[in-house]
């Protein structure tokens, strides 16, 4: 799928490597090599390496926003007046400085991008919308959806649907060997 500059090969022992610390990234590398049939030493190569590569880009701890007070979760679809670079590049700076967008993806489809943004009530959502969303660069709609209820959210990419080695590239691009 292209050409791909750099590339790690993750074997079965990656996978396994990765797939328990999405379930648990706090487990010490002596239990991590354990559950995945190496020795320590091997494991903590194998760990540094796929950090070193990108495979691995953080450890982070899940927090439950509601029980803090983040009682509300949007999901905004943002178009913007045009599509020039310098417009572009000034609204992902402005979306970058708010604390209260957890996530922004540039998208095909109804619009050019989807945010999804906390806050710990209604007031604030909408004072969020009036005072900052609307004021930032190049907007021209914006479109929310209210989350009534969480069924299903998971950080845990599922390496179990990948069929054999696969190569990972330096552009996030994937191939299948």
């Amino acid at each position: 799928m292209g050409m791909i500059a750099s590339r790690v090969v993750l074997d079965r022992f990656d996978r396994r490597i990765i797939s328990e610390l999405q379930e648990d990234a706090r487990l010490s590398h002596v239990v991590l090599s354990e559950r995945v049939s190496l020795s320590p030493s091997q494991c903590a190569r194998r760990l540094q390496r796929l950090e070193s590569e990108g495979v691995i880009t953080g450890y982070h701890a899940q927090v439950n926003g509601p029980l803090l007070g983040l009682d509300v979760v949007a999901l905004i679809n943002i178009n913007l007046e045009k599509h020039k670079e310098n417009i572009t590049t000034a609204f992902q700076e402005a979306v970058k400085l708010r604390p209260e967008i957890t996530e922004c993806l540039l998208v095909t489809g109804e619009g050019d991008y989807e945010l999804r943004v906390v806050a710990p009530n209604l007031q604030a959502f909408s004072t969020f919308i009036t005072d900052h969303l609307m004021k930032m660069p190049g907007v021209a709609s914006i479109r929310s959806n209210i989350q009534l209820s969480q069924i299903k959210s998971s950080p845990v990419l599922p390496l179990e649907i990948l069929d054999g080695p696969v190569s990972v590239g330096a552009a996030a691009k994937i191939t299948r060997g």
